[in-house]
């Protein structure tokens, strides 16, 4: 299946995808450090582009996806953000079912926060999905139960042209680990601490946690143990020098990107990108969740199969 990847930040559901080897073909985002590290990192191409004002979707058309996938920017829903839908950010999700809605791939997914469905624009935007013939499918996961070191809940939709609404309900849920993934679980004795500080966003939350815990979200800040800091209600350990956080490579490790992805750029961009991203295996598991139902559907003729017959038709 061909893939396009929209808002693509620096990868992680085009990274997801391929590792459960869908064909991502191009990818478009608009803020250029991000661009510039997606280039560095696969070999289709990304472009920069502002997706809120695409006039001619001739750009994307020319790709011929079978499926468009994509995260919206979501600050205007996010708890760490304003949770103001009129800032103008929330509009990006609008345009994503916009061009979902003209291009009409057989299938798309988005990816956003989990308070995106008490929104005025998740409604507007299904809307838009039914009048086009998307049969609808959402869900919210807990990435740490999906294969990544964190507890990082995110809504995820996905449509297919003309199928019933909750298609895709209970692969969603299958596959699911039965306890949640902790940062010990995924990186093991190459993480030299045992408690790590994670900056909350008010001093009424804890800011120490375990490695043999999920990692709280990770966000696209990442300050240090601020001098003279008094230890919370639910912290795990008394601060101490040892207590730092978790440098900037650890923080995409647990977003599960490689260690082999390549990362420039300020140290401030490239905290903002690995916050934004995706979690690569939370994308991987999403897409194998689509390619089971493929897999398990009627009509699908699995390739090596398909493959075989037509060898067959040409036997003398």
């Amino acid at each position: 299946m061909r893939v396009i990847d929209l808002f693509a930040g620096c990868g992680g559901l085009s990274m997801g995808f391929q590792k459960a080897c869908f064909e991502v073909v191009a990818a478009f985002d608009n803020w250029k450090e991000s661009c510039d590290v997606y280039a560095a990192n696969f070999n289709h191409p990304i472009f920069q582009a502002d997706l809120s004002n695409l006039e001619d979707l001739g750009i994307l058309k020319q790709w011929e996806p079978d499926i468009i996938i994509g995260g919206p920017p979501c600050q205007d829903f996010s708890s760490a953000g304003k949770r103001d839908e009129t800032l103008g950010r929330a509009d990006l999700t609008i345009s994503y079912a916009k061009i979902i809605s003209e291009i009409k791939p057989e299938w798309f997914l988005m990816e956003n926060v989990e308070l995106i469905r008490k929104s005025r624009v998740l409604q507007e935007a299904v809307s838009l999905f039914k009048k086009s013939n998307y049969g609808l499918s959402s869900t919210v996961l807990d990435a740490s139960y999906c294969g990544v070191p964190q507890t990082r809940k995110r809504f995820i939709l996905v449509g297919k042209i003309d199928a019933a609404d909750g298609f895709l309900d209970k692969y969603f849920t299958k596959n699911k680990s039965t306890r949640p993934m902790t940062v010990f679980d995924y990186m093991g004795e190459n993480l030299d601490i045992e408690y790590y500080y994670r900056h909350p966003r008010s001093y009424a939350r804890r800011g120490i946690f375990s490695v043999y815990e999920p990692s709280p979200t990770i966000r696209g800040v990442n300050r240090p143990l601020p001098k003279g800091y008094k230890k919370h209600e639910g912290d795990l350990c008394e601060p101490s020098d040892n207590i730092r956080p978790l440098t900037t490579l650890e923080r995409s490790y647990v977003q599960t990107f490689p260690k082999s992805f390549k990362w420039f750029g300020t140290k401030t961009s490239i905290e903002q990108m690995i916050g934004n991203a995706v979690p690569v295996n939370l994308a991987k598991y999403l897409a194998q969740c689509i390619f089971e139902y493929i897999e398990g559907s009627q009509n699908y003729l699995p390739k090596q199969k398909f493959i075989q017959q037509q060898l067959e038709l040409f036997k003398v």
